[in-house]
């Protein structure tokens, strides 16, 4: 039997939702992937299958023609640097 393992990346998504009525949506569905790190920023590590699976439903929120939705991605949290500048909303001291 073949095991797969299914590696892990890092990822910082960021979005820009132009309706209130779609941005509850798109928060909790980030939220249920991601840690919210400000407003309309989450990072953190999810297999493939995992950030599939958020784009899928992003896509289900989003107007294309008015929104937008920006994913950043990195093999480790240790290769991207962090620098806070006032105070950190939502501390995530494994990632500093």
């Amino acid at each position: 039997m073949v095991t797969i393992v299914s590696r892990k990346m890092y990822y910082i998504l960021t979005y820009d939702i132009t309706s209130p009525k779609r941005l509850p949506r798109a928060l909790k569905t980030c939220r249920k992937y991601l840690h919210w790190v400000q407003n309309s920023v989450f990072e953190g590590e999810l297999t493939s299958t995992q950030m599939d699976k958020l784009i899928k439903e992003m896509k289900r929120i989003i107007h294309k023609e008015e929104d937008s939705v920006i994913i950043y991605k990195a093999r480790t949290p240790d290769i991207v640097y962090k620098e806070v500048l006032g105070i950190e909303k939502n501390e995530i001291s494994m990632y500093i």
